[in-house]
């Protein structure tokens, strides 16, 4: 398509980027001499009227926005495919600059949050919901200035039937759901002001307020666990700075901020030194329904989706691979693992549907030998889950098991110094013999370590996960496409290899996925 000339006007360039729908171009304006970027429905997609109208549907919304921390659209088209024509902005996304776990100065963390904010409330009321706020649809321009692009995803206030139901959406914005995205709700602008505290978090703490190994664990957390207070992890920041966030991430859309300028004022207040003028309500959690509704439909395509990509990665016909079978029913499991003794556990889960399976030991990974044994637990359903009574002492790595097969999660590791080797658990909240909801996350203090990163670039996708999470590390899990490496392989890691990094801290992989 290089060099192709769209609507006798855009002469086309290389492509400088790739999305769930659309590619995107470099290319020259003839009629304005200036260089412009297009986005251009994939042609496998152009085929598809649902995606046609949908891809249409963003031109016609984004192209009424201008403002300036908003990517202006310029001009539309049919021909040859269905595309747009956008303002080319020099810069990295806010991804680029933070992927690494590093925390911003307070100040340029609230200059950023403003730039959206502003970009947001423009949006809002013009009736457009954004819909997908996350670091990589950040920019941030060579002079310093934010701009949010990407309104893929956006809908008309007036079009709130359509739900979160497509794993194209969820898997690169697990860490920015609202909680009524995560159960399949609609959205409106108050999901935008939820998703914008998630990424303030970020840029304050050095990660998201949930984290976890899967898009459905960390989607879950959102629904139905309570974020951390940011000064149990950054205690220097500035009371009203923990206010503002426990505000713009309450689970209620009713208790959050009602619009991204009440969110604005009360940064602004902050910044001189004033008192913020939200107040916290104590957020409820989402209804046993709604988990149920999130575990049964959301999480079956997640988990057949992933399963599948993970189980198809594997270039090595050699070796005897133990397929994902997670979200599976157990017939369909045993038939996958028919050359493997497996061993079956039953516990509750508020993730995966009852009688599908939650979890399986040993981790999908490169080879097994025919004959040796796999352990599958089998969700009972929602339910009540006791935190094990022998957490204390154990290894990272034991205690995430011991927690998977009572159907809790690790929602989050804090290193103290101790005396005990470097990774044993010391502490566990809620306490250990606590009864509390399956699927909510557990609160981890382990010995404080320093350990090397491993080298994964280059090594399939699945023996990666594997290193991480056997060297006690969370893993935040990202996709690109370098046609020069083989498919499935991580690409880039951060931390780089040989660094050194705090055991239960993520690392940050890129794994190769052909657009």
């Amino acid at each position: 398509m290089m060099n192709s000339l769209l609507g006798a006007r855009y002469l086309l360039g290389e492509m400088i980027g790739t999305g769930g729908m659309a590619d995107v171009y470099i290319a020259q304006d003839q009629r304005l001499s200036r260089q412009v970027a297009i986005k251009i429905l994939r042609s496998d997609l152009a085929k598809d009227p649902l995606f046609v109208a949908r891809f249409r549907k963003e031109a016609k919304a984004a192209a009424g926005l201008n403002h300036p921390a908003i990517v202006a659209v310029y001009d539309s088209g049919e021909e040859p495919a269905p595309y747009i024509v956008m303002e080319l902005v020099s810069g990295h996304t806010l991804r680029d600059l933070i992927h690494d776990g590093e925390r911003l100065p307070l100040q340029r963390a609230l200059e950023i949050a403003e730039g959206v904010l502003a970009g947001l409330e423009y949006s809002h009321a013009r009736a457009i919901v954004h819909r997908d706020i996350k670091p990589a649809n950040v920019m941030i321009t060579d002079k310093g200035d934010v701009k949010v692009m990407d309104f893929g995803i956006a809908r008309a206030m007036d079009d709130l039937g359509a739900t979160l139901t497509s794993t194209w959406n969820v898997v690169g914005t697990a860490q920015y759901l609202s909680p009524e995205q995560a159960v399949g709700e609609p959205a409106d602008s108050r999901s935008d002001i939820y998703s914008a505290g998630c990424l303030l978090f970020e840029l304050l703490s050095g990660q998201p307020p949930f984290t976890g190994e899967t898009p459905v664990s960390i989607a879950y957390q959102h629904a139905s666990s309570t974020a951390p207070l940011i000064r149990t992890i950054q205690p220097n920041l500035p009371e009203g700075i923990e206010t503002i966030l426990a505000v713009a991430l309450a689970k209620k859309p009713a208790d959050r901020y009602q619009s991204a300028q009440e969110m604005l004022d009360d940064i602004a207040r902050v910044r001189a030194g004033e008192k913020v003028l939200a107040k916290v309500v104590s957020p409820p959690v989402f209804t046993r329904k709604s988990a149920l509704i999130y575990g049964g439909a959301f999480f079956a395509a997640i988990a057949l989706a992933i399963g599948g990509y993970l189980y198809s990665g594997s270039s090595n016909k050699n070796l005897a691979q133990i397929p994902n079978v997670v979200g599976l029913s157990e017939a369909q499991a045993r038939a996958l693992l028919s050359q493997y003794t497996i061993t079956i556990r039953r516990a509750n889960d508020g993730v995966i549907p009852r009688d599908r399976v939650a979890s399986q030991i040993p981790l999908a990974t490169m080879s097994a030998q025919p004959g040796s044994s796999i352990v599958l637990t089998i969700s009972k359903g929602p339910g009540e889950a006791i935190v094990p009574d022998d957490l204390i002492g154990m290894s990272l790595i034991d205690a995430r098991a011991a927690l998977t097969a009572v159907g809790l999660l690790v929602s989050q590791t804090i290193a103290a110094p101790s005396d005990e080797p470097q990774g044993t658990v010391l502490e566990v909240t809620p306490a250990v013999g606590s009864v509390t909801d399956a699927g909510s996350g557990v609160i981890l203090t382990i010995a404080s370590g320093e350990i090397t990163v491993p080298d994964l670039v280059g090594v399939e996708a699945i023996q990666a996960k594997t290193s991480l999470i056997q060297a006690g590390f969370l893993i935040n899990e990202f996709f690109d496409f370098d046609p020069e490496q083989p498919l499935g392989v991580v690409i880039r890691q951060a931390p780089d290899a040989e660094s050194t990094q705090t055991i239960g801290k993520s690392v940050t992989i890129t794994i190769n996925r052909e657009p």
